[in-house]
């Protein structure tokens, strides 16, 4: 199967990680005295842009009062970002006022607006600020924790335990079952009306991906799928989340429901063209992608909807 090149939201020239770089004491003295580092800041999980009339990041300068009063603990060295050190600040919730033509928001509403490499820089944010909210005390014995490696890590403070603590990532499969001209596609009661999309979910304990792809087709749709085929993967840092996209194939047949999905449905190319029938994942999403690549070879043409 021809699947189009990887152009996933949260993916790709946002960030040069440079993981070596945080085990130096001197990260953070450095990027204090280097006027070219770039400030992201979120409060919670929301992070500041400015519309200039687009959405953005709005970086902030090293000079800016905010960073000198904060705890260097709140800094987190995310990477480079075109060739300058780009540095998150976990701010707190309130006591301090935003740059003018600011505002604080949510990534989940700017998907599709951003830019490309914006995107892939507030996803990295989102997911260790949701992570370091989580981990502030010790699973293993309740103290309380602190960063280590320019805040990618988290060391119980008790010296008796000294658990050690690395941002966590969920896999989960997304996956489209197709039958030649046929695909197979369920919906949620809290989409909108009328999307339809990929079947997904979680992949369970000493699963393989591929066991997880055919079991969850089994469990929500009743479907026995067949030769599971990995397509493309992109971050979804809600709140922590790897989607790992997948093509299988099925016999067109009667659907069981397990009651997850409100709704699942045999689609033909037609029916996927017709924008009036059939309301598609937005185009920011892997399910989109999975869903374009098998259009396109099923019809022998690109799938051109909104």
């Amino acid at each position: 199967m021809t699947a189009p090149a990887s152009d996933n939201p949260f993916s790709g020239a946002g960030l040069d990680r440079r993981s070596a770089a945080r085990a130096e004491s001197s990260w953070l003295p450095a990027a204090l005295a280097d006027r070219a580092t770039r400030f992201v800041l979120s409060s919670g999980t929301r992070h500041l842009i400015e519309r200039t009339p687009e959405p953005r990041i709005a970086f902030l300068e090293g000079n800016h009062p905010l960073i000198a009063e904060l705890d260097p603990a709140r800094l987190v060295l995310l990477g480079w970002y075109q060739g300058a050190r780009c540095v998150l600040i976990d701010a707190p919730e309130s006591g301090f006022e935003l740059p003018p033509g600011t505002a604080l928001e949510e990534l989940r509403a700017l998907l599709g607006l951003l830019p490309e490499d914006h995107a892939s820089i507030l996803a990295c944010a989102r997911a260790l600020l949701v992570w370091r909210t989580r981990h502030q005390h010790c699973g293993a014995c309740g103290a309380p924790t602190t960063p280590r490696s320019a805040g990618h890590s988290l060391s119980c403070t008790s010296t008796e335990c000294g658990a050690e603590f690395f941002p966590r990532i969920d896999p989960a499969i997304i996956v489209i079952v197709t039958d030649a001209d046929q695909v197979l596609l369920g919906r949620q009661a809290s989409w909108p009306k009328g999307r339809y999309s990929a079947l997904a979910g979680f992949v369970e304990p000493g699963e393989t991906l591929e066991d997880a792809v055919l079991r969850e087709v089994h469990e929500e749709t009743g479907v026995h799928a067949s030769a599971p085929r990995y397509f493309a993967s992109q971050s979804w840092p809600f709140p922590s989340s790897l989607m790992l996209g997948f093509h299988a194939t099925a016999q067109v047949g009667p659907l069981e429901l397990d009651g997850e999905l409100e709704a699942a449905q045999w689609f033909t190319t037609r029916d996927i063209a017709d924008t009036a029938a059939l309301l598609l994942p937005p185009r920011h999403t892997i399910a989109r992608r999975l869903i374009e690549s098998w259009y396109l070879n099923a019809s022998g043409s690109p799938l051109v909807v909104s």
